[in-house]
């Protein structure tokens, strides 16, 4: 099984906050360049420059046969990709197929096609490296999520000797593009589906990003879950902006028709909006602004119900998160009132894990993880 470094250090690629994330999420990850990334960044001057660039990329490793690198090239350009282009999905078929058949062919990686409703969660399992295994641990990833982004964690637990599963639920990769099944707050479906396949009833559960959302309501509805673990933790949406902004938002929501209007000039203003805007209603599978906006909002402290989570819980957070603000680290473990256990780690910038899920040294926060499972497994 390879074995991946994860470099520490959260770099200034580029002037764009979200982009410059999404340069350092790849390389942090283990599975890019430094020296392409810094050049890459220099020739992306907007974001309309980022699908060709990456792409130019992903075609140079490719020769060169630098398949990991060519895989999540492809992964970066289709990040950034509206969902009305049709390159969008090819993007994401290339990086799959790489995955799969080149980067990784000769990996010890089990795909697997789990029952939901009237179609299917693609889940793959990665096996324990150990004659010892110390149980199972389930990673879930959150809003656009792929399965495959989180195999260098997963190997990492594999060779502690955790046998390792990973699913995407419904909204994140093929449980989205290709079993059209639109993100939903209601975690313990896919949880209950995959447990139920895999026959477990004491497992480690890990959610990333808006992962730390649904981990939560997973655990608060499903028993089987023993142990969660949340990198982020979002627990209301509608909670994340000041009070002034909250204020606006709901006032906007009473009105369909205006929010629509300023939603539309918001995506002409420039590309970010447009982006991130029809990428929450592709998501969602929503057509209006304003649907996708109202789906969210059940993203909710009460739809959460965090009082029924009776888990021993870890929660990591970073203390400048460009997405979730520091507060919400504190009201989440506010409203675990009935968690047996409960650790909360908040990372700096003296870490250099200051961002979203621990991006500038993953490594520090799998030791944390590791160490922390290690102390409330029963298989310890």
């Amino acid at each position: 099984m390879k074995k991946f470094d994860f470099p520490v250090g959260y770099h200034d690629f580029h002037k764009e906050k979200i982009m410059n994330f999404q340069l350092n999420r790849w390389y942090s990850l283990g599975y890019t360049d430094l020296n392409e990334t810094i050049d890459v960044a220099k020739r992306i001057q907007k974001f309309e420059d980022w699908k060709r660039e990456m792409v130019q990329l992903a075609k140079i490793a490719l020769k060169e046969n630098r398949f990991m690198n060519a895989a999540f090239y492809f992964r970066a350009a289709e990040f950034f990709t509206l969902p009305s282009d049709p390159d969008k999905e090819k993007l994401y078929d290339k990086f799959v197929d790489i995955f799969y058949n080149s980067a990784f062919k000769d990996e010890s990686i089990e795909k697997f096609s789990v029952p939901y409703e009237d179609t299917f969660l693609p889940a793959i399992h990665v096996k324990s490296q150990n004659e010892e295994n110390k149980g199972a641990i389930i990673i879930h990833g959150g809003f656009d999520s792929f399965i495959e982004e989180f195999y260098s964690m997963a190997t990492y637990f594999a060779d502690l000797g955790y046998d390792v599963i990973m699913f995407e639920g419904p909204g994140q990769g093929a449980a989205l593009k290709k079993h059209n099944l639109p993100l939903t707050y209601k975690w313990e479906k896919p949880a209950k589906a995959t447990l139920d396949y895999f026959e477990l009833d004491d497992v480690t559960w890990l959610g990333i990003s808006m992962g730390g959302w649904l981990c939560f309501r997973a655990a608060a509805f499903e028993p089987r879950i023993k142990r969660v673990v949340a990198l982020s933790v979002a627990f209301d949406y509608i909670q994340i902006p000041n009070t002034v902004l909250q204020i606006i938002a709901k006032l906007f929501l009473k009105f369909p028709a205006l929010l629509n209007y300023s939603a539309q000039m918001k995506m002409k203003m420039n590309y970010q909006n447009k982006w991130g805007i029809n990428n929450l209603m592709y998501i969602t599978k929503t057509k209006k602004p304003i649907e996708s906006s109202n789906y969210m909002l059940k993203f909710n402290e009460k739809n959460l119900h965090s009082e029924k989570v009776i888990q021993d819980v870890l929660i990591l957070s970073g203390a400048e998160d460009h997405f979730i603000p520091l507060k919400m680290h504190y009201k989440q473990i506010d409203a675990l009132i009935n968690a047996n256990s409960i650790e909360g780690h908040v990372f700096t910038r003296k870490d250099q894990a200051q961002n979203h899920c621990q991006i500038g040294n993953i490594g520090l926060a799998l030791d944390v993880m590791s160490s922390w499972i290690s102390k409330k497994s029963r298989f310890r």
